[in-house]
């Protein structure tokens, strides 16, 4: 359990931490090792793991999602056994960063897994949707074939997040309280999604590594900005927009546009939409334009997300608790701000069945948002050969997935083992993305103190790139791209 400050725990060796490091209690501590195990090259699988003597800390356990060469490091065993990893931060809640952490506990991990409340309460529900959509996967490959494993298994199963939900211990956003061995974390807002955090250690040798996660943008409709940046001596800070800006209001006109003109041609828009965050923007978007005429009441509105309609409740009570994530015009307008009525919500499979006897024209906002599984896929097999439909992609779609594919351009696109073609039309509206861009991201650092060294991470070899050079350029930080399994000294 972690302790709040003033009453650090007791130090010592953490079991299989730094054992044979031939550090003793009359020593200096030696600095710490900093190892990039995933979200490295890449948008997914985030995980970096700090070795000092006393502890080994995981930050982030999350999938890698995309090109199946991404996908097959997913069952590879850890880089560590498991069992000797003290704890784990998470910062946030989406599967990229989270969705390992039942094959984590799978291979003996058994520490506690810190994060803010929030986020304990969505990743559960996260975690428990991700180990249904693999069962109910390799169920469907079993019956029907198409998987070359046989027979095909899930990554995890349900025992699994049973087991990994025991070891979450929420701790609170602004409170500094000892991991373990004289190490401390801080969590502050980072404005991405409900409970999200930016994480800022200081590590047993008086050094300190600052981890921004998934940072929001400032124009987020429904959650403040993100905390300040602080400074510290080793920052990893994402890059998944490092090379690109978001432009809100045609971000807005463009979604506008293509709901109007698929609906004035009797087609149905399907939104493929992250459960968490993505949806509640959706909607409250779909709201907007409802409000506005753009789309007549008339036509229906489909939430085919049961774990989006199930963080829709915890963002409800977030309002209800007032929280100080939100921003205050979401509060008082209450928990009118974020009801999916009068919006119909599929809940059950047969509701979700139900819906493909709709004829257009209808908006159906379904996950997954890259569209890599889940009901939309379902979706996307039945509405993708009608050139009346549309698919809008409204966040950043990760190379190799089904996503950006589409926004990629391509005829056809392969759905549980067959093609399926792609006539209808597809709009890629990247700025309904939580993620902070380039300018936002330097907008964050201005004005903190310089680390020793700033490594770019969770993010394309591009963007990642382009990231750099403007830290490099306009802010004059040593800044550095790292390498996929590199180790670096945190001093």
């Amino acid at each position: 359990m972690p302790t709040e400050a003033p009453n650090p725990a007791p130090t010592g060796v953490a079991a299989g931490a730094g054992a044979d490091s031939g550090a003793d209690s009359g020593s200096a501590p030696r600095p710490a090792l900093l190892s990039f195990l995933g979200g490295v090259g890449t948008v997914t699988g985030s995980k970096f793991l700090v070795e000092s003597d006393r502890a080994r800390i995981l930050v982030d356990c999350g999938l890698f999602q995309g090109f199946a060469k991404l996908r097959r490091r997913n069952w590879e065993r850890f880089a560590r056994d498991a069992a000797d990893i003290d704890a784990v931060v998470v910062t946030h809640a989406h599967l990229d960063h989270c969705g390992y952490l039942p094959r984590l506990v799978r291979q003996g991990f058994r520490g506690p897994i810190l994060t803010s409340p929030h986020t304990a309460r969505l990743a559960g529900i996260v975690l428990r949707d991700s180990a249904r959509l693999q069962m109910e996967a390799a169920r469907h490959a079993n019956e029907h074939g198409w998987s070359k494993h046989r027979p095909a298994k899930p990554l995890y199963d349900d025992g699994d997040v049973d087991k990994t939900l025991a070891f979450f211990d929420p701790v609170p956003v602004g409170a500094d309280v000892e991991i373990t061995g004289g190490n401390r974390l801080t969590l502050h807002h980072a404005g991405h999604i409900l409970g999200s955090a930016w994480a800022r250690f200081t590590l047993e040798d008086g050094h300190s590594l600052a981890v921004s996660g998934d940072l929001g943008r400032p124009g987020h409709p429904l959650l403040l900005p993100p905390e300040p940046f602080s400074g510290a001596d080793v920052l990893l800070m994402e890059s998944t927009y490092g090379d690109r800006r978001h432009d809100q209001e045609s971000g807005r006109s463009a979604f506008a546009d293509v709901v109007a003109r698929t609906v004035a041609r009797g087609g149905t828009v399907v939104v493929p939409a992250f459960a968490i965050d993505r949806t509640e923007v959706v909607l409250h978007e779909l709201t907007r334009l409802r409000e506005t005429g753009v789309l007549p009441r008339s036509i229906p509105v489909y939430v085919d997300s049961p774990m989006a309609l199930a963080a829709l409740d915890v963002y409800r009570d977030a309002v209800r608790e007032r929280s100080p994530e939100l921003r205050p015009e979401i509060l008082a307008a209450g928990e009118a701000a974020l009801s999916p009525a009068p919006f119909l919500a599929a809940r059950t499979v047969q509701e979700s069945i139900e819906i493909n006897s709709v004829p257009g024209p209808a908006v159906i906002v379904s996950s997954a948002g890259m569209a890599t599984g889940g009901r939309v896929l379902h979706h996307l097999r039945r509405l993708l050969p009608d050139p009346r439909n549309s698919v809008v992609v409204v966040g950043f779609a990760a190379a190799g997935s089904r996503a950006r594919d589409l926004v990629d351009g391509a005829r056809a696109l392969k759905m549980f083992g067959q093609y399926v073609p792609v006539r209808a039309e597809v709009a890629d509206v990247p700025h309904f993305s939580a993620h902070a861009d380039a300018e936002q991201i330097l907008g964050w650092l201005r004005g903190a103190p310089a680390p020793h060294t700033t490594y770019l991470v969770h993010g394309e070899p591009a963007a990642s790139e382009a990231l750099r050079e403007r830290v490099d350029r306009e802010l004059g930080w040593t800044a550095v791209v790292p390498r996929s399994g590199e180790a670096v000294l945190i001093r």
